[in-house]
């Protein structure tokens, strides 16, 4: 009598298990988000607010370097990195700008820098899941004009600050 019910049952178990890992699989299909667009063409920092990125400082310092040239052929050859989702772009100049803007109710402070001292920059928003201190290291090694390599989370910083004090938090995007 043992054996009858197995006969039958074995098959059912075995037709059940497999619609459900089809279906569990199908689920996740549906249900994992769409990849994020990679679009690597530099762009202008203005007017984009990254939350989660590696900043690549290029400083003129005293040895005259074109630092916007050297910062281009950087942002040329990220171009190419599967790790990098967006990459942003400030010249020397834009960067003068944008201090200016932020710092236009103090002219003493403004009196007191110039555009030379303000470095051009890159920010790179890379793709998902990318460690960002590790990528930071990567991007210093790989591209040695760059002075300084940092990484940029917002999520970090807002975890020492007082629950009721956090902005929302970083999309898996990388921006706002």
């Amino acid at each position: 009598m043992g054996i009858r019910i197995w006969r039958w049952l074995a098959p059912v178990l075995v037709v059940a298990l497999g619609a459900g890992v089809g279906l569990a699989f199908g689920v996740a299909a549906v249900v994992r988000p769409a990849p994020l667009p990679v679009d690597r063409t530099p762009v202008p920092l203005a007017g984009h607010k990254p939350c989660a990125a590696v900043q690549m400082f290029f400083d003129a310092g005293t040895d005259g370097r074109d630092i916007d040239r050297e910062m281009g052929r950087v942002d040329a050859a990220l171009a190419n990195d599967p790790k990098a989702r967006r990459v942003y772009t400030q010249t020397q100049a834009e960067s003068w700008a944008e201090f200016k803007r932020l710092f236009a109710d103090h002219p003493d402070l403004i009196a007191q820098v110039k555009a030379a001292d303000l470095p051009a920059v890159i920010t790179v928003i890379p793709v998902p899941r990318t460690d960002l201190t590790d990528y930071a290291a990567e991007l210093h090694r790989r591209f040695p004009a760059a002075d300084k390599a940092q990484p940029y989370d917002v999520d970090s910083f807002a975890k020492t600050l007082p629950s009721n004090q956090r902005g929302p938090a970083c999309p898996p995007a990388g921006e706002r």
